[in-house]
């Protein structure tokens, strides 16, 4: 992917924007016993977001479906917002950048299915992951190489990372080199 935003250098992205079924998770959702749900979250993800926390940016999700495990995980990594039940995302994206004071070509946004388009279509730099709708891919500047739950997000923390001359620190911290 190009190291640039629709709007010019990487550098004016601060934000990255998240749907979770099939972008977090693989999508798959099951239900057990007491009423619960159970999603998988990859911990390499998890770790993506927390590099990409670190480094100051604003990460959280947009989720059309209101759940406790998704509202578990983002305490957990600490996210910047929560919006879920978001029917309407288009909608629920102005909200989200009306409250965080931030203009949508400062936003990379991760999707997978045909609600996260028109979303998509507003952000600085949209991004499917690699089993998104075939619609979804169409419409976004970049596709990753690992599909939804399965490390996209931390494909899509790495390339932002490098493309904001961040990485090195990155590097630096954990003892490892380029």
């Amino acid at each position: 992917m190009p190291c640039t935003s629709k709007g010019g250098d990487a550098r004016a992205l601060t934000t990255v924007v998240l749907d979770v079924d099939g972008v977090l998770t693989d999508g798959r959702i099951g239900y057990g016993g007491g009423n619960g749900e159970t999603k998988f979250f990859d911990v390499k993800d998890g770790l993506g977001i927390r590099l990409l926390l670190d480094a100051g940016l604003r990460v959280g999700i947009l989720s059309g479906r209101q759940s406790r495990a998704n509202a578990v995980r983002a305490k957990e990594l600490g996210l910047s917002f929560v919006c879920q039940g978001e029917r309407d995302k288009a909608a629920g994206f102005e909200r989200l950048l009306q409250q965080q004071g931030i203009e949508a070509g400062q936003c990379v946004v991760v999707g997978d299915d045909l609600a996260d388009i028109p979303v998509m279509k507003r952000a600085g730099v949209a991004v499917a992951v690699a089993d998104a709708a075939a619609e979804v891919r169409q419409a976004a500047d970049w596709v990753c190489s690992r599909p939804g739950g399965r490390g996209a997000v931390r494909e899509v923390a790495e390339w932002l990372l490098k493309a904001k001359g961040l990485w090195p620190a990155v590097l630096e911290r954990y003892g490892a080199t380029e």
